[in-house]
């Protein structure tokens, strides 16, 4: 989901996500209060197909830095329940895993699951679970990386 002129910034420690206008990244940038080690940018197309929304992307460090990983978000438009579209999901991350199996291709394909209750997150779908999610996708492209240091 895109929302235009904003940011979401996931806490994961705290459990938090934090809406603000992107003018946010200006205020942050004269303050000099915030200094990242690194950027994780995701860039990619999305597609629609019937009730299927495909989006994949890659997954870079910094722009001028090889793949880091690939993330693909199916969205099953009639489900907004995240409990529903867990399920109709789980299915499809048993036939892919079995596809790419047979295919014999590297990597691993990692089906991210959260607990949304946690963030104070309803079962409907809206961009703070969007957020959440590549939070975590974030975490687990760091994982791999210093895995495969």
């Amino acid at each position: 989901m895109h929302l235009p002129n904003e940011f979401l910034f996931v806490m994961r420690s705290q459990r938090l996500i934090i809406r603000a206008h992107s003018s946010v990244q200006t205020v942050i940038d004269k303050l000099h209060s915030y200094k990242g080690r690194f950027f994780i940018n995701f860039e990619g197309l999305q597609y629609k197909w019937g009730d299927f929304k495909l989006r994949i992307g890659k997954c870079l460090y910094n722009p001028n830095e090889s793949l880091r990983g690939i993330v693909m978000e199916v969205e099953y438009l009639p489900l907004l329940s995240m409990d529903k579209s867990q399920r109709v999901m789980e299915e499809f991350y048993e036939i892919w895993q079995e596809a790419v199996a047979s295919k014999l291709l590297a990597g691993q394909f990692i089906n991210t699951e959260v607990i949304f209750s946690e963030y104070g997150l309803g079962d409907s779908n809206t961009p703070q679970h969007t957020a959440v999610l590549y939070g975590m996708c974030v975490v687990q492209v760091i994982a791999s990386s210093n895995k495969n240091q």
